[in-house]
């Protein structure tokens, strides 16, 4: 897949990943990275997750707070607010009715 598609898909529905990967626990920036990696999404430059992180922390859907490290720098890790869990639910849900018909859509297709 030629990366300048993947990026449009992945400005559409970063926020709402890394909503959803903070509803299961507070992670900080690197590890939200390697879990969108691990989850097949691909590789997330910081260039590209942290000001979706500061998105979210502006429009108060997440919390962020520096800790220090016991090997290593301070990490700023992130928690979902309560709006932010009502973010995940309305956005997840409009995702999960947009993506069924083109699924299908695409589907049809390919098994031609």
């Amino acid at each position: 897949m030629d990366s300048d598609r993947r990026g449009q898909w992945l400005r559409g529905v970063l926020d709402i990943c890394v909503l959803a990967l903070l509803s299961d626990r507070e992670s900080y920036g690197y590890q939200l990275a390697q879990a969108l990696d691990a989850a097949g999404v691909g590789p997330i430059q910081g260039g590209t997750l942290y000001p979706v992180l500061l998105r979210l922390q502006k429009t108060g859907l997440v919390t962020a707070q520096w800790r220090e490290g016991s090997a290593g720098p301070a990490r700023k890790y992130y928690r979902l607010t309560d709006d932010g869990y009502a973010a995940l639910r309305a956005g997840g849900s409009a995702w999960l009715t947009f993506v069924q018909p083109v699924n299908d859509i695409v589907t049809k297709g390919v098994t031609r």
